[in-house]
């Protein structure tokens, strides 16, 4: 028989009621805790949110996923991008974006002809060898060209698997950090934008992927501020190992859940 909920956790619920009702402080604080660090995360190396927090969502809190974590991420972003505002490049940014909204089209019309467990495995495997050859001294220019084929394996990849940000991280990992920080967070922030509205339209997000989003927001505005502290700490070389590791990180997270390990 479970346990009578205190007051604040009666409460909680009620605000919350994605929130599973046997113990909602405890889940909530963990959920915090999760967002928190997945900001502080993102806004030290421009990519992490997303990486870090969808693959325990997905086990722990399925109710964050994909809307609430996928709002949150395009919060971080657009944060991280108005912060370092002066640094976006601009051209850029744009062809990132056309290129993530081509490759979100593409995933769509691919799930309705081939096994999306297939795709998500041959696209992990391709950013494992991407970040094996940034190792061994290969480098992509950073051009306009790039960042649409960046944007658009970023959207189908994204949509597949939740998990878009490594394109783009493999792209521009020689850039200037604020640049790099800035220019990552305007795209996947205007991403963010459009597959929330797709969701709203599915009937995916609506008021109580809301409410839990605006719950997290004080984790998720804590953890983006601690990073402001941070970010001047870490040295451009330590930044592009950073994006590399969790490039890696995110594919094979994407590689053990295709696989059934999880």
């Amino acid at each position: 028989m479970p346990l009578p909920l205190s007051a604040e956790s009666a409460v909680l619920a009620q605000l919350l009621p994605g929130l599973p009702s046997a113990a909602p402080l405890r889940d909530f604080a963990c959920m915090g805790a999760l967002i928190f660090a997945g900001a502080c995360l993102q806004g030290v190396g421009g990519i992490g949110f997303a990486m870090l927090a969808a693959p325990i969502a997905a086990i722990f809190f399925p109710q964050l996923v994909p809307g609430p974590l996928l709002a949150m991420g395009g919060c971080v972003s657009l944060l991280t991008a108005v912060r370092e505002r002066h640094a976006i490049a601009w051209r850029l940014a744009g062809s990132g974006v056309a290129g993530r909204a081509v490759g979100g089209l593409a995933a769509v019309m691919a799930i309705a002809w081939l096994q999306p467990r297939l795709l998500a495995v041959l696209f992990a495997l391709s950013i494992l060898a991407a970040v094996a050859m940034s190792l061994l001294g290969w480098r992509v220019r950073t051009s306009t060209a790039n960042l649409a084929l960046a944007g658009t394996a970023s959207g189908f990849l994204g949509t597949i698997t939740s998990a878009g940000a490594p394109p783009f991280a493999i792209v521009m990992q020689h850039m200037a950090p604020a640049q790099m920080r800035a220019t990552i967070g305007s795209i996947l922030a205007a991403g963010s934008a459009m597959s929330i509205a797709m969701l709203a339209i599915a009937g995916r997000f609506g008021a109580m992927e809301a409410r839990l989003t605006v719950g997290l927001l004080p984790f998720l505005l804590g953890g983006f501020l601690l990073s402001g502290r941070l970010r001047g700490r870490v040295s451009p070389a330590a930044v592009r190992h950073l994006l590399l590791t969790l490039c890696a990180a995110g594919a094979i997270a994407v590689l053990v859940r295709e696989a059934g390990i999880v």
